[in-house]
């Protein structure tokens, strides 16, 4: 299972709906909506500034992350930057995997 950084800001009616539904509500949604694809909420936190949502799901992969996203946004009340996560062991084990590389102009 892969781990992503999902953030989120409300936009339009999505503010109105969480207003309306509240913040509990709207993390079992997307709990629910993690589930139907296979994958789970690790960490959901609302916060203040550019950002208005944090959230770690753990979903199967990239394909499958996408399809999450997409139909998210899709809804088009929430705005999605989402981000891959890598363990220190996977850094390592891809740190030790580098492939050979020539810089530009060298």
């Amino acid at each position: 299972m892969a781990k992503y950084l999902v953030e989120a800001n409300y936009v339009g009616d999505g503010i109105k709906g969480l207003l309306k539904e509240g913040g509990t509500a709207r993390r079992a949604v997307v709990e629910e909506a993690a589930k139907t694809v296979g994958g789970s909420v690790e960490v959901f936190y609302y916060a203040f500034g550019e950002t208005d949502l944090y959230t770690i799901i753990d979903l199967p992969d990239n394909a499958t992350t996408a399809r999450f996203a997409l139909a998210i946004a899709a809804s088009g009340t929430v705005t999605l930057k989402t981000t891959v996560l890598l363990t220190p062991e996977e850094l390592d084990q891809t740190a030790a995997q580098a492939p050979t590389y020539r810089p530009p102009g060298r």
